[in-house]
């Protein structure tokens, strides 16, 4: 008797065995059979009375290896005009991190949907919804939002061999496959091609443009927004003092903005004031800079004076960190008597920290007003708009990518080289640079720098163009910013399109 309930525990044991075994093999292959399925929508929006008739075409496409076996499913959202043809204008865009999914260019300023804040950009009460863009720049060109490995719903095919795509060199190289093959599935070999990038975005963009003419695709133009190229101009690190003279005029706007300055600089327009900052900048603090320990005690006091002017700073606490005032320091110390922090990709910005001591923020305010929005609409957005379901999680920045590997020079990452190079290969690509006053995490003033050090050909500085924003790294966030945005790569797709 015994016995005989042992055989038949062994053989409802075995039985459920191969019936798990059976589900979990189903499930995989709905989810394989779910994410190679495209979903493909039809939609409309009105743009200054023009109505723009479009289709997104959503979901995944394969990266194979050399050998032919899928290493990765990248997760794309692609809006096309209807009814144009194959030679319309088509641009790629991706955002930064690394580790930050397309959302917030697609829902913040290119697609025909955009994420409703404030006017200024602030944080709206919940619950969050999309509104038509009338700055969506599908007016001028069919757009492509691309999710890096480990962003978004992108995910390696072997999670342990994901690392590989976790570089600055094996990310460019999977994103200028995928742009390969979308020019192939999609017959868009002979458009006008664009590029565009935000924040760490900008710093892939300018690596694909030279990777990609090696291989035979040339872009007639590519856009930066809220560039960083090269990594030694905006890490604070021992022995970089670099960091601390290009940051000094985002210190400045940032003061003049929350009224901190001596009250003869505030009357004054903010261009202004940063004008007299970067001079200072420029001639005064970056000399003393490199020979602190030997100023006179007058030299030393009028940099004190001139240093807490136009940072709205305490001379005591510049004095005891030595002039060398580090972002989070900065972020703490503006607004310590009022137990308030300010923002760092928007300075603008305020939250309220733990306490008032220590030089450490909690938090950044100007990330976690915008996280929530953009992620509650884009998840009811893909699902309800675009058809497109799955329990995935959307990483909407970090969260599936791992530690990266920089692939440094010299211990900095620097990708400005690599347009130089695409620009002399390339010498009809124009590039587009859009900065922020209030970005403190890729200061506008930096970015001056990487371009003036690119060792450009006076021919091709021609171009290069710049725009300023009156807003953070995010600028479009603010409806001003995002108008003049729209102007501004209006004239640029325009002028690219017809060398």
């Amino acid at each position: 008797m015994i016995h005989k309930k042992i055989i038949l525990s062994l053989i409802v044991i075995t039985i459920s065995f191969f019936q798990s075994q059976n589900v979990e093999a189903k499930a995989k292959t709905l989810i394989d059979e779910h994410t190679e399925k495209l979903s493909v929508t039809k939609h409309s929006v009105t743009v200054n009375g023009r109505v723009l008739n479009y289709t997104v075409t959503t979901g995944f496409m394969p990266i194979i290896d050399k050998e032919g076996k899928k290493e990765a499913k990248m997760f794309f959202m692609a809006y096309t005009l209807n009814n144009s043809n194959k030679k319309r204008p088509l641009m790629f865009s991706f955002n930064g991190g690394p580790g930050s999914s397309s959302v917030w260019l697609h829902l913040g300023a290119l697609g025909p949907k955009r994420v409703k804040m404030l006017d200024n950009g602030f944080m709206p009460p919940p619950p969050y919804e999309l509104i038509d863009n009338e700055g969506t720049w599908l007016t001028e060109t069919d757009l492509v939002f691309i999710d890096p490995i480990g962003t978004g719903y992108s995910r390696a095919m072997d999670s342990k061999k994901a690392s590989k795509f976790f570089s600055l060199q094996g990310d460019i190289a999977s994103i200028g496959e995928f742009i390969r093959l979308y020019l192939t599935r999609y017959e868009r070999w002979s458009s006008p091609l664009y590029l565009v990038g935000e924040s760490y975005g900008t710093t892939r963009a300018a690596g694909l443009s030279n990777y990609l003419i090696n291989r035979g695709i040339a872009f007639n133009g590519i856009a930066l927004v809220s560039s960083v190229m090269n990594f030694q101009s905006i890490r604070f690190a021992d022995s970089n003092d670099l960091p601390l003279s290009l940051i000094f005029p985002s210190y400045t706007a940032t003061a003049w903005y929350h009224k901190k300055l001596p009250s003869d600089l505030q009357s004054k327009s903010l261009t202004a004031v940063l004008r007299e900052a970067e001079s200072f900048a420029m001639k005064e603090l970056t000399p003393a800079l490199m020979r602190i320990d030997k100023l006179s005690q007058s030299e030393k006091q009028s940099l004190l004076d001139k240093f807490s002017r136009y940072t709205g700073l305490n001379k005591t606490f510049i004095d005891q960190n030595n002039f060398r005032v580090e972002l989070s320091e900065f972020m703490k110390e503006l607004k310590r008597t009022e137990k308030r922090i300010v923002g760092r990709l928007d300075s603008r910005f305020t939250g309220i920290n733990k306490n008032a001591t220590g030089n450490r923020t909690e938090f950044d305010p100007s990330m976690t007003a915008i996280r929530p929005p953009y992620t509650a609409t884009f998840n009811d957005y893909v699902r309800r708009d675009l058809g497109f379901k799955t329990d995935l999680e959307y990483y909407i920045l970090g969260g599936g990518v791992g530690r990266w590997n920089w692939n440094q020079n010299n211990g900095y990452a620097d990708t400005s080289s690599s347009l130089r190079s695409a620009m002399q290969k390339n010498p009809f690509m124009k590039v587009f640079v859009a900065s922020g006053y209030y970005d403190m995490a890729t200061p506008y003033f930096a970015t001056e720098y990487t371009l003036s050090n690119m060792n450009l050909d006076p021919e091709l500085r021609k171009n290069i163009s710049v725009e300023y924003y009156e807003a953070g790294h995010m600028m479009y966030i603010e409806v001003g910013s995002l108008r003049k945005l729209k102007r501004d790569i209006t004239s640029f797709i325009r002028s690219s399109v017809n060398n």
